[in-house]
C-alpha cells in the first residue's frame, strides 16, 4: 500500500482547451509537488468511444502531452506514460473480469449517461460496458490509493475499492498466511515489531481507527521489507488475509469554474472553447464576437452583468476592483461592451504565453516528448509488472 501515490488520466480524443485546464491540469501541477503522481493517456479508454476513427488518436496523444507539458506538469516530478503501452494494465482487466459482476458495471451511472448522450454511436460492445472496469485496472496496477476526480467520477473510484475488496478477500487467503506474517514482524526490528503488535491488538479488539492508521503509517516507513511482507501486514493489522490490491480513496477536486464562450460550461460538444495553446489573434477574436446581455442593443443602453457571458469569464480573470469597475460600467452605461470584454482578453492571453513558451521547444523538436513518455512508461510498466506478479501468484498462475 502507498499512502502517497495518485494516479490520473485523460481520453486524447482532441485538442485541450482552458476548462481543461482550471479544471485539471491547475491541479496536478499542484499535486506533483504532494504526491507521487503517474499521469497517463487512456488510449484505450479513447477507444470505447471513438474506435471508428482511431487515426485520430495518434495525433491527439502527442498533442495532448505537449499540452501537459505546457501547462506546467513536470516529467522530472511526475511519471507520464501512454495506457497501452503498458499491457499489464489489459491483462490486469482480463483477470479482474473473471471475478466482476455484470450487474456492478451496468449500474456505474456514467454508462446510462454517455450511452444517451453518444446515441448517434453504436456503444452496444463489450469495450464500452467494461470500461469501468478498466479504470479499476488503471488505478490498481499501480496500487495507487488517491484519485483526483470530480463529483461525477466518485461512482468509478467506489466500484474499484468494491472490486480490489472482493480481489482481496477471493486470493487473499495464502497458505500459511499468519506464519509469513508473524515471521514479517520480526523484520521489522524489536521496536517497531512491539509497537506493530500494539496497535494491531487496539484496532482488534476495540476497533481504534487511530491505531489502525498508525500500523499502516509504521508500515509506510519501514524501508526493509519486500513487497509481499508488506502487503501481508498491511492485511493482518485487519485480521484479514493479504491486501494484494488497494482500495482508493477519491481526492475530490473542484469542478472547473471556467465557463465558455457562450456562456455554457466550456466543451468541445458546444463549440464554445479556447484551446489552451491558441494564437492570441484568434483569442481576442472570438471574445469580441462574444454574445452580450441582450439589453444592450445600443452603447448608451445600460445592462446587467449578470445576463452577460463575459461577466462569467470576469469572474475567473479579474480581481475585485475590475469587477467593480464592470459591474458600475455596465449598468451605467459608462463603458462599452468591447471595452468591457478586453481586460479578460489580456488576462487570457497572460495565462497563456508561458504555455506557449514551454510547448515550443516540444514543437520544435518532437524527440523530447518522445524521450519523456518512452521513460514515463519504462517507469511506469516496472510498477504495474510488480502488481502482476503478485495477482498472477494469487490466482494459481504463477507457474515456475
Amino acid at each position: 500500500m502507498y499512502s502517497n501515490r495518485v494516479l490520473s488520466g485523460m481520453r486524447p480524443t482532441g485538442a485541450l482547451h482552458l476548462g481543461h485546464y482550471h479544471g485539471v491540469l491547475k491541479n496536478w501541477v499542484r499535486l506533483q509537488h504532494e504526491f507521487e503522481c503517474l499521469y497517463f493517456v487512456a488510449d484505450w479508454h479513447a477507444l470505447t468511444t471513438h474506435y471508428d476513427d482511431p487515426a485520430q488518436i495518434e495525433k491527439h496523444v502527442w498533442d495532448m502531452v505537449i499540452d501537459w507539458l505546457a501547462a506546467g506538469v513536470d516529467p522530472a516530478q511526475a511519471t507520464l506514460f501512454i495506457q497501452s503501452r503498458v499491457p499489464e494494465h489489459a491483462e490486469l482487466h482480463l483477470l479482474l473480469s473473471m471475478i466482476t459482476p455484470l450487474g456492478w458495471l451496468e449500474r456505474v451511472p456514467t454508462f446510462k449517461d454517455q450511452q444517451e448522450k453518444l446515441a448517434e454511436k453504436d456503444l452496444a460492445t463489450y469495450g464500452f460496458l467494461g470500461y469501468p472496469l478498466l479504470q479499476s485496472a488503471d488505478i490498481l496496477i499501480y496500487r495507487a490509493n488517491r484519485v483526483p476526480v470530480g463529483e461525477d467520477q466518485v461512482p468509478h473510484v467506489e466500484i474499484t475499492r468494491e472490486i480490489a475488496r472482493r480481489f482481496n478477500h477471493v486470493f487473499g487467503k495464502e497458505p500459511g498466511f499468519e506464519e509469513k506474517a508473524e515471521a514479517a514482524i520480526k523484520k521489522l526490528g524489536s521496536r517497531r515489531a512491539k509497537a506493530y503488535r500494539q496497535q494491531r491488538a487496539s484496532y482488534l479488539e476495540k476497533g481504534d481507527a487511530e491505531a489502525l492508521a498508525a500500523a499502516r503509517e509504521l508500515l509506510n516507513e519501514t524501508q526493509n521489507l519486500t513487497m509481499g511482507d508488506r502487503e501481508r501486514l498491511f492485511g493482518y493489522i485487519e485480521g484479514g488475509g493479504k491486501v494484494i490490491l488497494t482500495e482508493p480513496q477519491a481526492l475530490l477536486t473542484e469542478a472547473s469554474k471556467m465557463p465558455g464562450l457562450d456562456g455554457q460550461k466550456m466543451s468541445k460538444s458546444y463549440n464554445n472553447t479556447i484551446t489552451l495553446r491558441e494564437d492570441a489573434d484568434s483569442v481576442a477574436k472570438k471574445v469580441k464576437t462574444m454574445p452580450t446581455d441582450p439589453a444592450r442593443v445600443k452603447r448608451t443602453d445600460p445592462g446587467n452583468p449578470e445576463k452577460c457571458p463575459v461577466w462569467q469569464l470576469h469572474q475567473v480573470y479579474s480581481d475585485d476592483a475590475k469587477k467593480a469597475w464592470v459591474q458600475q460600467g455596465c449598468k451605467s452605461a459608462g463603458i462599452g461592451c468591447l471595452e468591457c470584454k478586453q481586460p479578460v482578453i489580456d488576462a487570457i492571453i497572460a495565462e497563456q504565453q508561458p504555455m506557449r513558451e514551454r510547448a515550443q521547444r516540444y514543437l520544435d523538436d518532437p524527440t523530447l516528448v518522445r524521450n519523456i513518455v518512452a521513460d514515463g512508461c519504462e517507469k511506469a510498466r516496472k510498477m504495474a509488472q510488480e502488481t502482476l506478479r503478485d495477482v498472477r501468484e494469487v490466482m494459481g498462475l504463477g507457474y515456475s
